[in-house]
């Protein structure tokens, strides 16, 4: 069973979902994703929740609807979700922690030489 987190909408978390699974390469580019119906089941939220979700993703131009067969990744998903969520990184995320790093006395050394040790267990 999946587990949401209480302070966002269920549908915005639905659809994050999705295009993880998208970056990560399940779902290409014209490529048939779930139906609503069977994400809402797999996910075991209501029909409703994902239709708001696929409703979403749409209207951003993630994924779009051929009638009759289903739903679809877009042509250049992957990098609009890419250049949106790097917006997001820069803009939302890493203000703070630049604020954390300062406050508690961490320098881009430090930071560089933990973000080696990560990718080598990445690595391995």
């Amino acid at each position: 069973m999946t587990t949401f987190n209480p302070d966002r909408a269920i549908f915005l978390q639905m659809g994050d979902r999705i295009c993880d699974e998208i970056l990560a390469g399940k779902y290409n580019e014209e490529e048939r994703i779930p139906s609503m119906r069977e994400y809402a089941v797999t996910l075991s939220v209501n029909t409703n929740t994902a239709f708001k979700a696929y409703e979403a993703l749409s209207n951003d131009g993630i994924i779009y609807n051929k009638r009759g067969m289903g739903y679809f990744v877009s042509t250049g998903a992957k990098e609009k979700i890419m250049s949106e969520r790097r917006r997001k990184f820069m803009d939302e995320f890493l203000p703070d922690v630049i604020r954390q790093m300062k406050l508690i006395g961490l320098t881009l050394d430090d930071l560089e030489k933990k973000w080696n040790e990560q990718e080598k267990k990445i690595e391995n």
